[in-house]
């Protein structure tokens, strides 16, 4: 069975857009792929987090994970700062990465011009994120198209290692996630839904109220043409909006629109709001469950072990080939 693997950063809640861009494609290839889930917690310390906020967000996404239909028995789920050995595999592959290969990615050059003062950890985090994949052999790694270009970094520095000391990667493939997927920010529906977005009023958190649910679809950005219809282009807000209630509903675009065309907007989006309520309110049930169970301790146990062994061995087998042991590496080949 192909191995696929996933993390997401606790920064920010989790919101309806990474449910629908990530999590329930997860759900929905947990019977096909042996599926490696984890929080890439070590990766939100690029930037200040506050300890007490970070800790508490680590465990509140598992719970999280496991609420939305991600299945324990199916997954191997743990914490990324957990597996001391990956920290150890990432700093053997920064030496075997170019700078120019880490300057030259996306994020690094936009949040490098927004602060000046930036970590070294900015710098260096893709690496970190090819430790990830690679320790496990992963197959697959499902991003969306923006985040292709670090699965691209993973894929070099395993050839490269691979050619200098003999094979021990796993060379993954990028698993682009399925067309219209994306959900956009309510308030500013031609950007991402992000959990990291300052403007709460345009992000759906999987931890809202129904109240807060219903007030940010209503209150969201449309149009002033008061007819409902899927044009991405020229009516972003109200394609997002059916873009959300057809995922929810699993109901069509198409029959969502001819049943709301000629009703207006309000009627839309209490449809809309109505709808997303009561989906997250679902979740959410089974969310209290779980946090407050023993469930989530066992499962991140199992999960690390796992983890760990595999880490473990990865290490052992790299630092023998770059001779970095006490040991005659010429008696073990």
């Amino acid at each position: 069975m192909k191995r696929i693997l996933t993390g997401l950063k606790p920064t920010g809640d989790l919101t309806l857009g990474n449910y629908i861009g990530t999590i329930r494609q997860m759900v929905n290839m947990q019977n096909d792929y042996d599926s490696f889930l984890f929080v890439a917690d070590l990766h939100a310390l690029t930037v200040y987090q506050d300890p007490k906020e970070l800790n508490e967000r680590i465990r509140k996404f598992i719970a999280m994970y496991l609420a939305c239909g991600i299945d324990p028995n199916k997954n191997t789920i743990y914490i990324q700062s957990e597996n001391e050995y990956i920290g150890a595999l990432s700093f053997i592959l920064e030496c075997n990465t170019y700078y120019g290969e880490a300057s030259r990615m996306i994020q690094f050059k936009e949040k490098s011009k927004e602060n000046k003062n930036f970590s070294v950890g900015l710098l260096t985090y893709p690496v970190l994120m090819a430790a990830d994949i690679l320790y496990c052999d992963a197959d697959y790694v499902p991003v969306g198209i923006d985040q292709k270009q670090h699965v691209e970094l993973a894929r070099d520095i395993a050839i490269r290692f691979n050619s200098r000391y003999g094979e021990t990667f796993k060379v993954p493939e990028p698993l682009i996630t399925e067309v219209g997927t994306k959900i956009y920010d309510l308030k500013n529906p031609t950007k991402k839904m992000s959990k990291s977005e300052e403007n709460p009023g345009g992000v759906i958190s999987l931890f809202d109220s129904p109240e807060e649910v219903k007030a940010k679809i209503m209150k969201s950005t449309t149009d002033s043409e008061n007819s409902v219809y899927y044009d991405i282009e020229n009516k972003p807000g109200i394609s997002n909006l059916l873009t959300i209630a057809s995922t929810l509903t699993n109901r069509t675009i198409e029959d969502i629109s001819n049943e709301y065309k000629d009703k207006g907007y309000k009627e839309f989006k209490t449809y809309v709001g109505e709808v997303t309520a009561n989906f997250i309110a679902k979740i959410q049930e089974k969310y209290k469950k779980i946090i407050n169970s023993d469930l989530l301790d066992k499962v991140l146990d199992e999960g690390i072990e796992k983890s760990r062994k595999l880490a473990k061995e990865k290490y052992e087998k790299m630092i023998l080939k770059t001779g970095n042991t006490r040991k005659d590496i010429t008696k073990l080949q």
